[in-house]
This record gives C-alpha cells, sequence and structure tokens, in this order.
C-alpha cells in the first residue's frame, strides 16, 4: 500500500507566483518599522468606559419620550423676559442721566408734541451761569421753597396740596422743581399712576446724579415758557426783547407766573391772577436772596 500511494504520480499543488512588483509578505521573524501597528482584522468591541456609539436612528424619528427635552413652562419664559426688559430699562435710563449730566438734552417729548401740533419749539440753551440770579430766584419762589433743603420730594408741599385738594376748588399739585425737571426731560405729560412712578424714578436719579445746580440748570431751560417757547432765555427774548442775562426782579418773576401754566398764561402785560401771583413772586425774590434759599445754585 505505502508503494502504491508513492507510485501513483500525481504532482503536488504549486502555489500561484506573486507578481514580480509585489514585495513579498514579511516573516513573523522579519524586523518591523517603528511607526508599524497591526491593522485590526475584526470589529473592535467598545471597552468599559467608552463613549456610546452614536444614535443613527433616521431623521424625524423621536427617541423615547422620557429622554426627550421638557420645554420651558410659559410662565418661566415670560418671567425672564420682563426680567431682561428692566434690566434693559435701568440701563438706558441711568446712561441717559449720567450723559445729561454734561451734555443739554436734545429735546423733550412736549417739546415734539409742540412740533407734531404745527407750534414749532424755540428754545436757547443758556448756562446757569449767564442766567440772572433773579430767575433762579423767582424759580425757587414761585415753584420750590425748600429746594435746596430736600432731597427730591417735598413731603410737606405735597401733604398741604393734598389737604387743599381735599376742599375742592383749583386742583394744585406739589411736584418740586426736581419732580417738574425729571418729568419735562424724561417723560410726557399725563399718563397718571405710572408716569408718576416713573417721575418719582428719574428724580432720584437726578437729585443722585446731576445734583441741585445741574438740576436748575436744566429746568430753567426746558421748563416750558409760552406755547411753542422752552426756557428762560427763549421765553426772555419773547416777551422782553432781550435775554436772560439781565432779568430784573419783576420781568423774572413774570416769565416764572407762566410756569404752571404756559399755554393759558402771558408772559407780558399778564392780567388777573396771572398778573396778582408776579406781583407775589417779585415780593418774594428777595425773601430767597435774603433767607439764603438759592445757596445750593449760587
Amino acid at each position: 500500500m505505502g508503494d502504491q500511494d508513492r507510485d501513483t504520480g500525481a504532482e503536488p499543488p504549486r502555489q500561484p507566483e506573486a507578481p514580480a512588483d509585489i514585495p513579498p509578505a514579511p516573516s513573523a521573524s522579519a524586523p518591523r518599522p517603528r511607526d508599524w501597528s497591526p491593522r485590526a482584522t475584526t470589529a473592535q468591541q467598545p471597552g468599559l468606559g467608552a463613549p456610546p456609539m452614536p444614535d443613527l436612528r433616521p431623521l424625524g424619528e423621536e427617541s423615547s419620550p422620557g429622554k426627550a427635552r421638557a420645554r420651558k413652562p410659559l410662565l418661566r419664559r415670560l418671567l425672564f423676559w420682563i426680567l431682561k426688559a428692566v434690566l434693559l430699562f435701568l440701563a438706558v435710563s441711568i446712561g441717559m442721566v449720567i450723559v445729561y449730566r454734561f451734555v443739554p438734552p436734545p429735546i423733550t417729548w412736549t417739546q415734539i408734541g409742540d412740533i407734531v401740533g404745527g407750534h414749532g419749539a424755540t428754545k436757547r440753551w443758556m448756562s446757569i451761569d449767564r442766567i440772572d440770579p433773579n430767575m433762579t430766584r423767582a424759580a425757587i419762589a414761585a415753584e420750590d421753597a425748600r429746594f435746596c433743603a430736600h432731597h427730591g420730594f417735598d413731603l410737606t408741599a405735597i401733604e398741604q396740596a393734598y389737604a387743599r385738594n381735599q376742599k375742592g376748588g383749583r386742583i394744585r399739585g406739589g411736584s418740586t422743581i426736581s419732580q417738574q425737571t425729571a418729568k419735562n426731560v424724561f417723560l410726557f405729560q399725563g399718563g397718571g399712576y405710572v408716569r408718576k412712578a416713573l417721575e418719582a424714578y428719574f428724580t432720584v436719579l437726578i437729585e443722585n446724579i446731576w445734583g441741585k445746580r445741574r438740576i436748575m440748570e436744566v429746568y430753567l431751560n426746558v421748563a416750558e415758557t409760552g406755547i411753542g417757547t422752552y426756557g428762560v432765555n427763549a421765553g426772555a427774548m419773547r416777551y422782553f426783547k432781550h435775554d436772560a442775562s439781565r432779568l430784573s426782579p419783576r420781568e423774572a418773576a413774570q416769565i416764572a407766573a407762566v410756569l404752571p401754566l404756559p399755554k393759558k398764561r402771558a408772559g407780558i402785560d399778564p392780567r388777573g391772577f396771572t398778573r396778582r401771583y408776579g406781583n407775589a413772586i417779585t415780593s418774594r425774590i428777595g425773601t430767597v436772596r435774603g433767607d439764603g434759599l438759592d445757596d445750593c445754585v449760587r
């Protein structure tokens, strides 16, 4: 049997020869390059701690409801936007007050109303250093006798105005020059309690950022002194044909008498209540000077 197996004459199968341009495979004992690394022949399984494979679900197919991100409640989103609006308002309002500490306010809502109404807006800014002191004293005598003593709000005047208004007759307010300046520069006329709240807010700001002298300077330049006329300098030019750098006590008192109702009162040749009120202011100017009620603006 062994001889027959050897004498069959069948040749062993021949291995195909590699082409001449392909180098032979290195043997297991042959040296390898330093940067050589074995290639994976099978899919590697992620080990413990490895990041999970990405979700390859088709687009539009949602994951399980428990893993879906819950949307923020409507109330929470609303409160977030309200907070953003409040912070923006605070930043803008404080920024404006700081700027107007050094720069004259370019325009006010009341002036815009006169322009839209066809009356125009005549104004001539004048530094408080050039405005006649009689004008400052007349404004204090007419509008706010405790201007230099309070911090923006005269509680005594407010209580007195409330008591008078309860008795009936002509309604009178207890607003200080600081409050009127805040309203004239930053706000609009009317508006009820909302405007009053904003007026109080801006009054606190200008009292702490501007100071009394700047408040009086801005007030005397933005207060309405006639229909379409703003500031005591423009008022003096309109009524007396000269600027506010030289005003007699009588002239200053006539302008101050117009301030509460500038669209209904005349600063020249006043009559009735306006004339009597002007006479009273004229007599108080000396008191303001003698008692030092204008020391904070000198």
